[in-house]
């Protein structure tokens, strides 16, 4: 199996046209997590319906409130104006029952300027917060000495009710709602001190269903419009990356069996990692390198949102035609070619102190990532292959670095608290001090490097063969002197 380009190479986009890509690819990730977004907003909202019932409400869990004060209050709420028109717009319920069977309470909302004036002296309780697990409640209390009027002799109440039992006091957006400040007030009916009750809140609104099929649809064009812009820039992008040649036919794959050794070693596995150590690197330049990467950190966040999109789409044109398209293919490459070399001057080698290149494509740089393409591809193992079988390989790579994900489709390396991480932080004191990168340092972190690559080849549906247990340390790959183009 040789790493050889097929045909002409295709003409390269010049910089601006490139840069106008990469802009459609920024702006369908932007689309396409705001879609996402909105479909997540309407499916909960469609939940929140569901959860209603018919002529239901959604309900917090029952509290228990007990103060030793005259009243327990709520922080003031804030309204707009609602006209009368309005009516279904929000329905609020609030329910209560005295712990004392036989002790009728008092629940009423009013404006809290009045509500302020009426408890001005009176000792109460207003609730600071709330927490249903483990249903603790915080009380803010306000001091006073007077004994409040019987708060069923006010006229203030925008609404009230009262009685032994349960009580329920509904309160619709329509009921003469203005703009203002309301408070909702419980109390014993009588107005004596030590309000103990059980209580619950609950919402009700017709606005639920159309909102969340809204959402719905508005999240699911904007996931179209998204996924069509990523593709659209995916596609052309990986158009013009230089063709592999895809795996060799039978025939060429019998004679390769004949061949040596070395020619096996090297060809034992189709995703190429090379790194090449500068001979001299700057002794401090590496504690700035993560501050001048903020740019393609920046553009690589948005390549990776598209490499999710790519991969589903790859997934599903394997099911079908056991091929995966080849500029969708090419493009993803060229992602895991650029996180290499941004990785590679920055945090998972610190090899060169050339500034990397803002491509896909292949350049001169000192490190280089390729991956053969694959004639054909399974259809069945794409169902278990990203997860069930690499499971092993997974558990490796979680330990090298804490930043490779378990789906393989990302990989920062680098400063984690991992062992990647803590090599490549020696190899930098090293350089600190001494202006020399440990040689034998430097083999085995390109090892830990090459090893989490080819995982990620195989988890993201790019090969079908699987990843060796070894490192490969140095530089070059085995034995990819005699393949390199």
């Amino acid at each position: 199996m040789t790493r050889s380009t097929i045909g002409s190479q295709p003409p390269r986009y010049s910089r601006g046209a490139r840069a106008a890509l990469l802009a459609l690819l920024i702006v369908g990730s932007l689309v396409t997590s705001v879609g996402l977004g909105t479909l997540v907003g309407g499916s909960l909202t469609a939940w929140v319906t569901a959860q209603q019932g018919e002529n239901g409400f959604l309900n917090t869990p029952s509290t228990t409130l007990s103060v030793a004060s005259y009243a327990i209050t709520s922080e003031p709420i804030q309204t707009q104006a609602v006209t009368a028109t309005a009516d279904g717009f929000a329905t609020v319920r609030l329910q209560a029952a005295s712990l004392q069977a036989d002790r009728p309470i008092f629940m009423g909302i009013g404006r809290t300027t009045d509500v302020n004036a009426y408890l001005e002296s009176v000792r109460h309780s207003e609730i600071a917060s709330m927490n249903s697990i483990p249903g603790t409640v915080v009380y803010r209390v306000l001091p006073g000495s007077e004994t409040p009027a019987l708060p069923g002799s006010q006229d203030f109440w925008q609404i009230s009710i009262a009685g032994t039992g349960t009580q329920q006091l509904i309160w619709d957006s329509g009921d003469g709602m203005t703009a203002d400040t309301w408070t909702v007030v419980i109390m014993n009916e009588d107005a004596s001190p030590g309000v103990d009750v059980v209580a619950n809140a609950g919402i009700r609104s017709d606005l639920f269903a159309p909102l969340a099929v809204a959402l719905i649809i508005s999240g699911l064009i904007g996931l179209l419009v998204g996924i069509t812009l990523i593709v659209v820039a995916a596609t052309s992008l990986g158009r013009r990356q230089p063709e592999a040649a895809p795996d060799a036919a039978p025939d060429a794959a019998a004679d390769a069996a004949t061949s040596t050794t070395d020619d096996r070693v090297a060809a034992s596995y189709p995703a190429l990692l090379v790194g090449r150590l500068d001979p001299a690197l700057s002794r401090w330049l590496w504690l700035f390198k993560w501050l001048l990467l903020i740019p393609h950190l920046f553009l690589l966040a948005f390549l990776w949102s598209a490499v999710w999109i790519v991969t589903i789409i790859a997934w599903f044109a394997i099911l079908f035609t056991g091929r995966y398209p080849r500029s969708l293919f090419a493009f993803t490459v060229g992602v895991l070619r650029w996180s290499w070399r941004v990785g590679y001057y920055g945090y998972s080698a610190l090899g060169t102190d050339r500034y990397p290149p803002f491509t896909l494509e292949k350049t001169d740089y000192p490190a280089d990532f390729d991956v053969e393409y694959p004639a054909h591809l399974s259809r069945g193992l794409i169902f278990v292959k990203s997860w069930l079988l690499a499971i092993p390989h997974l558990l490796i790579v979680s330990a090298f670095t804490a930043a490779a994900s378990a789906g393989g489709n990302t990989y920062r390396g680098g400063w984690d608290i991992s062992l990647i991480g803590m090599l490549v932080l020696f190899a930098a004191i090293a350089l600190l001090f001494t202006g020399r990168y440990l040689p034998g340092l430097f083999g085995l972190i390109l090892g830990i490097n090459r090893w989490i690559f080819r995982v990620i080849t195989y988890v993201g549906l790019l090969r079908d063969e699987y990843p060796p247990f070894r490192l490969d340390q140095g530089a070059e790959e085995p034995g990819s002197e005699a393949h390199r183009h």
